[in-house]
């Protein structure tokens, strides 16, 4: 357990950053804002001031920059206005009907001028030069006057005006529950920059990509307002809320100071109302752990309550099982319109009943893993970040909140129904698409939510169960703060088990085929099992004789290239395991002999198997 307080040491910027990822060849880029924001809170606009240090690790000369500026989407005629307009299944927190017509239509589309998003830059400098830009739609392209050489540090400054939009999605004024700002997206944001080249994805929908870097944000807001945010409060005692002693510092404007700072995440996130009450509890590990929010009533505030000291369980929890959670706080501020990870905090609707707060915590605090902790590539792996982010809820909420205990069959057989249904409505696409292009928002929530946990746990399945939580644990060793891919996911999982999965990564990602096994024959002799499906995959087989003993049967799949261990379910105590010769996947049937009668013979007994016909895997005589 001494790897769950190891975060205490905050000399986390450098340690991380020279830390050596396996990977022959690997660099990121690396950012450093300092940012002040003057907010007119009645005009729902403010003004913004940069100083942001860019290093350049890529290895090439860079004579270009990119930025995006996520609020101009939020204008009629942008690229997400009319994504809203004509996908098949459009998010309806996104549309309303207008005075003239009884359909629905996209909320952006209707937008009049004071309530649009935009943030329109007043200057903009490298290294003190004057530089030239252009923007186009939410993406702010930036000739440098001179090329920032590899392993050079750059120096920008730019000052821009900004104005909120109203709350539409995640980031906006005047939510629906009654937060006056929730502030995310809301800053110039510099793409990220890797391997693959710039990272440009207009904002029409889904989420984000961007280099790790430390954070000193300041924000001048009117004194009756009350802010959560990523980071730690630097000035508790001059703002309302955080202190009970507190005297807030007061300016000739009637604003107080909010100075929060953060180091080694890639985003940041706040929000702001005059009515939030502000809530802390510390877990074992030392994390300080807010809940700011809107106090409605006593059931809201209670709810708010139990649901903080189960979030501090959560991260003990989710250090043990997927490494130590490296920053001194995280912050769980009431805003937007659902629930939105960011860096150290997440902004969440909070009139909910308990088990769906508590829920919408767990997902978006796992999310401090699996995106943030590691930064993975929401635009292109989103199955890699959505799916196990699920992963890890479900196992943390059974066991914290449903008090169930650690599963013994398959803790995500709800999102393995919800992929099956998937796969019957025909509305399924490849994991591996990019986020903005599905055709259905149905068909990305459920490939990349649902599908996306199936893979991990069916992953258990064939490593074993013991070797996936050691893999979690060894991944967060080699990966954390390295934007890693899911080849570097499976390899470390290869790694740990010794069995080769590119088969299974490629197929269950890249394509969606489905697995389907069947027992075709039971004789006192022996088994028939028959390969349906166009994935192949390894088995276990158990089977009761007519004596009443048991013996499970394991036969790995020949691409494996190896075989997992014993696993140890309650169900498989005292029962015989006998590894079969691999069965190949160009084979479609394979034959079991047996030595006694048998009298019932099932086809993986823990469900973990993804097999979308599974009415023939029990077969009794």
């Amino acid at each position: 357990m001494k790897r769950l307080y190891t975060f205490l040491s905050l000399g986390l910027s450098l340690l991380m950053l020279n830390a050596q990822a396996q990977r022959k060849g690997y660099w990121q880029q690396k950012v450093d804002y300092t940012m002040h924001i003057d907010v007119d809170e009645k005009a729902y606009q403010y003004a913004g001031d940069m100083k942001l240090q860019y290093t350049n690790n890529s290895g090439k000369a860079l004579h270009k920059v990119y930025f995006h500026l996520y609020f101009n989407a939020f204008q009629p005629g942008s690229m997400m206005d009319y994504r809203l307009q004509n996908i098949a299944d459009p998010d309806k927190r996104m549309m309303a009907k207008s005075a003239n017509s009884a359909a629905l239509q996209s909320r952006i589309s209707l937008l009049q001028p004071d309530q649009v998003g935009y943030q329109k830059i007043k200057s903009l400098t490298f290294n003190g030069v004057p530089a030239n830009y252009a923007v186009s739609g939410t993406i702010l392209t930036v000739e440098l006057p001179a090329a920032l050489e590899d392993g050079a540090v750059g120096e920008f400054k730019m000052t821009w005006d900004a104005q909120v939009p109203e709350q539409i999605r995640r980031g906006g004024r005047n939510s629906k529950e009654g937060v006056a700002l929730s502030m995310t997206q809301w800053y110039p944001k510099m793409a990220h920059f890797d391997d693959y080249g710039w990272h440009l994805d207009e904002y029409v929908a889904r989420e984000f990509i961007a280099p790790f870097g430390n954070f000193d944000v300041t924000i001048h807001l009117n004194k009756d307002y009350v802010v959560g945010g990523s980071g730690k409060l630097q000035n508790p005692t001059q703002v309302k809320g955080y202190d009970r002693t507190a005297k807030p510092k007061v300016d000739k404007n009637n604003k107080v100071a909010w100075h929060f700072k953060a180091n080694q995440i890639h985003d940041f996130a706040w929000a702001a109302d005059p009515k939030m009450m502000v809530d802390s509890a510390k877990t074992k590990g030392g994390v300080t752990v807010y809940t700011v929010f809107l106090p409605t009533d006593k059931e809201v505030i209670q709810n708010w309550k139990t649901a903080l000291g189960l979030a501090t369980e959560f991260f003990d929890f989710a250090s043990a099982k997927f490494g130590a959670y490296p920053w001194p706080t995280y912050s769980i501020v009431q805003g937007g319109d659902g629930g939105m990870e960011y860096g150290t905090a997440t902004l969440i609707t909070g009139g909910r009943k308990l088990d769906g707060l508590v829920g919408v915590i767990f997902h978006e605090a796992a999310h401090s893993w699996y995106q943030h902790l590691f930064g993975i590539n929401e635009t292109v792996d989103e199955w890699f970040d959505e799916g196990f982010t699920s992963y890890v809820q479900d196992i943390a909420f059974q066991q914290l909140f449903a008090k169930k205990g650690a599963v013994e069959t398959n803790p995500m057989i709800d999102s393995y129904r919800a992929y099956y249904k998937l796969v019957l409505s025909g509305k399924e696409e490849p994991m591996s698409l990019l986020a903005d292009y599905y055709k259905t928002n149905y068909g990305y929530t459920q490939s990349s939510y649902t599908k996306g946990a199936v893979l991990a746990e069916q992953l258990g399945y064939i490593i074993g169960k013991e070797n996936l939580e050691k893999t979690f644990l060894a991944f967060y060793d080699q990966w954390k703060f390295k934007h890693p891919t899911p080849n570097d996911f499976k390899r470390v999982a290869e790694e740990v088990s010794g069995i080769n999965l590119k088969w299974y990564f490629n197929l269950f990602i890249n394509t969606t085929r489905t697995i389907d096994y069947g027992i075709q024959e039971v004789t006192d002799e022996q088994i028939v099992l028959l390969n349906k499906s166009d994935i192949a995959m390894p088995l276990d087989v158990l089977v009761e004789y007519q004596d009443g003993t048991q013996e499970l049967f394991y036969i790995p799949l020949r691409e494996m290239r190896g075989q997992k261990p014993a696993e140890g379910y309650s169900m498989y105590n005292g029962v015989k395991r006998t590894v079969l010769e691999d069965w190949f996947w160009t084979k479609p049937t394979y034959h079991i002999s047996l030595s006694k009668k048998p009298k019932q013979v099932i086809i993986d007994p823990t469900q973990r198997l993804a097999d979308v016909e599974s009415s023939d895997n029990m077969l009794k005589r």
